[in-house]
């Protein structure tokens, strides 16, 4: 099978392209050297590989930055996935575009579906979203939360260098949602890609948390003093974030079980397994 791998160097995208195995054909392409937001370039690396399926995992993912640089959040969320689309449509190939839960305003009171109507309060969910709105029916949509891995900054390695110190922490305890890890979701995602599943799809690990409670499941698996970490509200955070949060970002996995795939792992095994990757 050949695959086009986009945003081959980011977090997901280093692990989407250590699982893929020998026999497919990849080619991955990350900036600086693959600008997508320039149709040009976008469409010469669709139409000259001619892949069979294309992880599009580009993106930018700085949600406070999202504010600042409003139109470079749309032109790589949203403009270079019309240009990407437009490489797929005219070779047949299948896309998986992967999004996120910042598409819904978090103020449901349950797990969200992949039905549930989304109304995006911050650049980066807005911009998302327009990507998401770029995606032909009969290919796939990955929605995902809370991401950590080995590669790229993230939570847990933020925690991990707040463990070496000594001070007092805090962290919100009002927003929740479902930390998902990088060596899980590259599965799923390649999985929706081989077997051209169309739809979208909710891809989380499992276990609802707050931020506090993260951080503090964080410094109790990594040998740190949990008892540093005190809850919050967001409203208390200071300075205040640029973009807004949903207070819900819980996922439910729906179309993922009843398409008939096994249930992602709960977090605290992958967190684990991340912890002692980075420790050793």
């Amino acid at each position: 099978m050949r695959i086009l791998l986009t945003g081959a160097r980011g977090q997901l995208g280093t692990d989407i392209a250590a699982r893929l195995p020998e026999r497919d054909e990849v080619v991955s392409v990350d900036l600086p050297e693959f600008d997508l937001t320039d149709r040009d370039t976008a469409l010469g690396v669709v139409t000259q590989f001619q892949p069979d399926v294309i992880l599009h995992c580009a993106a930018f993912t700085a949600v406070d930055l999202c504010e600042e640089q409003a139109e470079t959040a749309w032109r790589a969320n949203a403009l270079a996935t019309r240009f990407i689309a437009d490489g797929a449509r005219r070779l047949g190939a299948h896309l998986v575009y992967i999004s996120t839960d910042y598409v819904f305003d978090g103020t449901k009171a349950g797990p969200y579906l992949e039905w549930d109507r989304p109304n995006p309060q911050s650049v980066y969910g807005r911009s998302k979203l327009g990507g998401e709105l770029e995606v032909d029916p009969a290919w796939s949509i990955v929605r995902t939360s809370w991401v950590c891995g080995e590669h790229g900054h993230n939570m847990v390695k933020t925690l991990l260098r707040l463990g070496e110190g000594s001070g007092p922490l805090s962290f919100v305890d009002d927003q929740i949602g479902h930390p998902t890890f990088t060596s899980d979701l590259a599965d799923m995602v390649i999985k929706l890609g081989r077997e051209r599943v169309p739809g979208t799809f909710h891809c989380t690990n499992q276990g609802a948390v707050s931020w506090y409670q993260f951080a503090r499941t964080v410094f109790e698996l990594a040998g740190f003093d949990a008892e540093r970490i005190s809850p919050i509200p967001t409203a208390q955070l200071n300075p205040p974030r640029p973009a807004v949060r949903p207070s819900n970002s819980v996922l439910d996995n729906f179309a993922w079980r009843h398409h008939g795939f096994a249930e992602s792992r709960h977090y605290i095994e992958p967190l684990t397994e991340l912890l002692a990757a980075l420790q050793t």
